[in-house]
């Protein structure tokens, strides 16, 4: 096997499922054109706009990418890359993308509010709150994860940071002249696409390398980072949507696109021979000390490669209330999960090309995004492009992205903190009491989701974070599917779709939570804080099964 085929493979069976199975959901679900939308009937300016279908798929796929696709699949391939390419393709094509599908759906059929608020209507008031205050954990969780990565990525390349603040700066200005100065998309694309590249090319000659400068140790500017990241997150969290956060978002998937065609031609050009084998056994040794299984631990581990409960969040958190009509539903939510299974085939074709050796050496001494680009940089070598500017490239794209995943994370967190206090359902009109209004304001909400993510940030680090965030995030998308399940059931359409991807996420990540909190309890090498957000969660999910069981014989009862 080589890398060129394991690519035409995977592009060849992600093309055929969008055709055939995401037509098959539009027709389950009823989407409807005619229909308005959120974006429309709740505009407001702020949250709610009507966005052209290139702008919100770049902001959606720049929100839902991220690390995710990339850090999952290489931390996993020392179990072998058959296993991670099958969990891959067939996982993002009946669950992670059947998931994004639902979840945007049903939002959008809900005036735009999260999976958390539609949860009401399946699990009552009670369910509500405790599926919310699932989604605000695992969301802390999420941004204290990609603070640690991007913080980490501008102290080991200070060329990221100086790119990273450029891309900042141009996004409101392009933001401005797109929506109050009336440029059209096009002409603005133009003009600030070429700058992206261009303060890249800024970056590599005037990088931000805060440990000379200063003469601070890494850790004390990694730490230094972490505090800057976060209080730009709370700007970006309050500014509205237009101003930051779709802007960059839209401007960053330009460099995904052109990593993604650079990456695809230099895998097809190169046909990198696979050195790592394709299966190693049930259990093997982790590169930085340990043993993996390929139950449960391989499917938490790739994660966002396959199916992701954060991106329920994005599509009804931020997507939903963007969607012009619903005929843009399949291209950004079934199509956006393809686009990211391809990114994490390449990620996984990148380390297998690797010897055994060489892919634990190269992950403990220089990391998982290091390994990415390297990888890519080599096979693109062999169209003509130089290697060392490759592989710079690769490395600011891929935090561009994670720069992306915390400012979108952290706005998600807000708006799960702010629904806690809405009222329930049909009493929207009811009298909000001071109490409420303090603390579901957006400043507020904001405020206690950046501490406690750089509580988290500032005590942990990633690899003790990311198994937990991994079995969450696949947790949350289990729970996603219960609610899309009972949905279907009570309308009497096929709930198959939904219900055994529900079952076999359930399953795997309650054992991967149970081995992790077993492993944080550990009093010298475990972490307090992670073991109570892992017994949180594992209760949380327990009584929302319970709600759900009760729920369903309600509902077989009354049909």
């Amino acid at each position: 096997m080589n890398g060129m085929t394991l690519i035409l493979i995977g592009t060849a069976f992600f093309v055929v499922a969008y055709l055939v199975y995401g037509r098959y959901l539009e027709r389950l679900f009823g989407v409807d054109t005619s229909r308005k939308t959120p974006a429309h009937t709740q505009k407001d300016g702020v949250d709610y706009v009507p966005t052209k279908l290139p702008v919100l798929f770049g902001h959606h796929f720049a929100s839902i990418a991220g690390a995710g696709p990339i850090v999952g699949p290489i931390a996993a391939a020392y179990l072998g890359w058959g296993p991670v390419a099958l969990w891959i393709i067939f996982g993002c094509i009946f669950i992670g993308a059947v998931h994004d599908f639902a979840a945007l759906f049903l939002s959008i059929r809900h005036e735009g509010r999260s999976i958390g608020y539609v949860i009401e209507e399946q699990l009552g008031y009670i369910g509500r709150l405790i599926f919310l205050v699932f989604c605000w954990v695992a969301l802390v969780l999420v941004v204290a994860v990609f603070a640690l990565l991007v913080a980490g990525t501008f102290v080991g390349k200070p060329a990221v940071a100086t790119s990273s603040l450029l891309f900042i700066i141009m996004a409101p200005i392009f933001g401005f002249l797109v929506y109050r100065g009336k440029m059209g998309l096009l002409p603005a694309s133009l003009i600030f696409v070429p700058l992206l590249f261009v303060s890249i090319w800024i970056g590599t000659e005037l990088p931000l390398d805060l440990v000379t400068m200063w003469g601070q140790s890494a850790v004390w500017v990694k730490n230094f980072w972490i505090i800057v990241l976060f209080l730009y997150v709370f700007a970006a969290s309050i500014m509205p949507v237009w101003m930051l956060l779709q802007p960059r978002d839209y401007l960053n998937s330009y460099l995904l696109y052109a990593m993604l065609i650079a990456g695809f031609v230099g895998i097809i050009a190169a046909r990198p021979a696979f050195a790592m084998p394709a299966f190693v056994g049930w259990a093997a040794d982790k590169p930085g000390g340990g043993i993996g299984t390929l139950f449960p631990i391989l499917y938490v581990t790739v994660a966002c490669g396959a199916c992701s409960g954060f991106h329920a969040l994005v599509s009804s958190g931020t997507t939903a209330k963007q969607l012009a009509t619903e005929c843009h539903m399949k291209p950004i939510s079934y199509g956006a999960m393809l686009v990211e299974g391809l990114v994490a085939l390449m990620a996984l074709v990148s380390v297998a090309v690797l010897a055994p050796t060489d892919y634990a050496e190269k992950l403990i001494g220089e990391g998982k995004i290091v390994a990415f680009a390297d990888g890519l940089a080599s096979f693109t070598s062999t169209v003509g492009i130089r290697e060392d500017w490759a592989g710079v490239f690769f490395s600011l794209a891929i935090s561009a992205f994670m720069l992306t995943t915390l400012d979108t994370a952290t706005r998600l967190t807000r708006f799960a903190w702010q629904e806690l206090f809405l009222p329930s359902a049909g009493h929207e009109r009811d009298a909000v009491s001071p109490a409420r209004r303090v603390f579901g304001h957006p400043v507020t909400a904001t405020l206690l989701a950046v501490l406690a993510a750089g509580y988290l940030a500032l005590s942990g680090n990633t690899g003790q974070i990311w198994p937990v965030f991994g079995a969450s995030n696949q947790l949350l998308a289990a729970l996603t599917l219960l609610v899309v399940t009972l949905w279907l059931v009570a309308r009497k359409k096929n709930f198959w779709v939904a219900l055994v991807p529900m079952v076999f996420m359930t399953a795997i990540t309650v054992w991967a939570l149970m081995n992790l909190l077993v492993r944080n309890l550990d009093g010298d090498t475990g972490s307090p804080a992670l073991v109570v957000a892992t017994v949180v969660l594992l209760v949380m999910s327990m009584v929302l099964a319970v709600l759900a069981v009760f729920s369903l014989r309600k509902t077989t009862t009354t049909q």
